[in-house]
């Protein structure tokens, strides 16, 4: 059990993040002192959207530069702090060229040069951690294997690898590190966030990646001959913000959180779009498996990938989440069409 003392400051690792700018947001709006992480701190474009959020709350921000493959570069900022919540991690799922270097080096390094200066400093009581649903499975296919086929906290992703679903190995190697190190201590204690796919509107037009790509190709067009059949862990973005804001105040918060809302299909995501916005090329159907293995590769899938991922059900149990953090999600239509409409706004779509 830890009660954080509200005056102390909060560190937020990578604020310029889709997810990491949401944590700020609503953290600055409640009045608090966050000490903010940037690799750049001249590169004010990045993280101008939060000096604007900063100047229009009751909190306060403060920026600090670190990068995750440097040892102690976090140690300005973490000091005086009782709770970090640590969202910094790349997120890339098409194009890489060096997993290890891309994705497996930050998440893991990252994870274990942050925990290190936590174990060093005296103050820290809780980190909150950013990891994913898919380090609790690695296919969708492999959900079968599962208990009951259903993903839950016990579950974890065991089939991942620097050459097959990457960003799934690098979460799951990061969450098992942060576990290895608080386990070597009794001072802080770790609760862990583990989102499913997040869409909603972004703070930054330029920061929600993987998501707003999604979001892009459904509208222009792009994915109009049709998207794989299957249901993915959605969660809005605004959530997932609220539940590590939860995992950090509910004195005995504990373990890893599926953070998803709805199973959903990209079909679905498409069909409640259509109802709002009528005149957009949106997908009608389902894309064929063998269609979708032939051509997977033009759109950065590997074949492998379309085998073991297109045409299956993303199952989960998210009841642990609404127990320990008495966390209650927002509707699916609001996240999508939010979402959505963002994109118009600027002129994205």
């Amino acid at each position: 059990m830890q009660t954080i003392n509200k005056i102390k400051p909060i560190l937020v690792t990578g604020i310029n993040g889709y997810l990491a700018s949401w944590v700020v947001k609503q953290l600055l709006e409640k009045g608090f002192t966050v000490h903010g992480t940037v690799r750049n701190k001249s590169n004010t474009e990045k993280f101008q959207h939060l000096i604007k959020i900063e100047e229009a709350s009751t909190g306060k921000l403060v920026l600090f530069e670190a990068d995750l493959l440097k040892e102690n570069s976090f140690k300005k900022a973490i000091k005086d702090c009782e709770l970090v919540i640590h969202t910094a991690s790349p997120f890339i799922i098409s194009g890489i060229k060096d997993a290890q270097k891309e994705l497996v080096e930050p998440a893991l390094k990252g994870t274990q040069n942050v925990l290190h200066l936590v174990n060093q400093t005296e103050s820290v009581k809780r980190v909150v951690l950013t990891s994913s649903v898919v380090a609790m499975y690695g296919d969708s296919c492999d959900i079968a294997t599962l208990g009951n086929g259903i993903i839950t906290e016990k579950s974890w992703n065991t089939t991942s690898s620097t050459n097959h679903q990457p960003y799934s190995y690098s979460k799951t190697l990061a969450e098992k590190e942060a576990w290895k190190i608080v386990e070597s201590q009794n001072r802080w204690d770790l609760v862990v966030i583990n989102p499913g796919f997040i869409l909603g509107p972004s703070l930054d037009k330029n920061n929600a990646g993987v998501s707003n790509d999604l979001m892009i190709k459904m509208g222009d067009g792009t994915y109009k001959t049709g998207v794989p059949k299957g249901t993915h862990a959605i969660v809005d973005v605004r959530d997932v913000a609220k539940a590590h804001i939860l995992a950090a105040f509910t004195p005995n918060a504990s373990g890893r959180h599926i953070t998803a809302a709805e199973s959903q299909s990209f079909l679905n995501i498409a069909q409640v779009l259509k109802k709002h916005y009528p005149k957009y090329p949106l997908p009608k159907r389902n894309l064929p498996k063998p269609l979708g293995w032939l051509v997977g590769p033009l759109f950065g899938l590997t074949r492998k990938f379309v085998t073991r991922n297109f045409n299956y059900d993303v199952i989960f149990d998210n009841s642990y989440i609404k127990k320990d953090l008495g966390m209650e999600f927002l509707p699916f239509e609001k996240t999508i069409c939010d979402h959505f409409k963002q994109l118009i706004n600027d002129k994205l779509i």
